[in-house]
């Protein structure tokens, strides 16, 4: 199974981020939570306070297969200034690992330059942080190791199309099933 990273940062959109974490655990992945904030304590966009399973600092993010960034705008601005999880995210795209990141996280990958000649999505009205991207308004675009998701409403397609990546169609299906998840945009 993968390794995940998913990074948190005080403003976080919370169901962009409990909803990957729980659907890729399911499908049996290691994932583990990263405070970018220097504290495990992480303050969400609707005031649920998460706590990550570690600090950057006591992390090496090298061996990891999959690095997701959950949403929200104050959550994506604090996760842009982290230059430590910049510096991650440029390695572990140039060495061709997946990464992704759903509703105003994107921009992130936008201005680091991952969306040259791609397809994304983001938040509606960010289109334009999407720097060289073909802009796609739909739920969730996957161009080679790139996923971008649309929104908090998008949580599950997001998440589902992870597992699909990480553990094959196959697994993305079958967690589908057993959750009872009934929209048809996905697997």
């Amino acid at each position: 199974m993968a390794k995940v990273y998913v990074f948190l940062a005080d403003g976080l959109e919370e169901v962009e981020t409990v909803t990957p974490i729980d659907v890729l655990r399911r499908a049996g992945n290691e994932v583990i939570t990263v405070s970018t904030m220097g504290r495990k304590w992480i303050r969400g966009s609707h005031k649920i306070y998460l706590e990550a399973d570690r600090m950057l600092q006591e992390v090496k993010c090298e061996d990891g297969d999959l690095y997701v960034l959950p949403g929200g705008g104050e959550g994506t601005k604090n996760l842009g200034a982290c230059r430590e999880l910049t510096q991650i995210l440029q390695a572990a795209y140039i060495s061709g690992k997946h990464i992704a990141a759903i509703c105003a996280a994107p921009s992130i990958f936008g201005k680091l330059g991952f969306l040259e000649s791609r397809r994304a999505t983001v938040y509606p009205g960010m289109e334009n942080t999407l720097t060289g991207a073909s802009y796609q308004d739909v739920p969730v675009v996957t161009d080679d190791n790139v996923t971008t998701g649309h929104g908090p409403g998008a949580a599950f397609d997001f998440a589902l199309e992870l597992v699909r990546i990480m553990n094959g169609a196959d697994t993305a299906v079958q967690l589908k099933k057993q959750m009872v998840f009934q929209h048809d945009t996905i697997v």
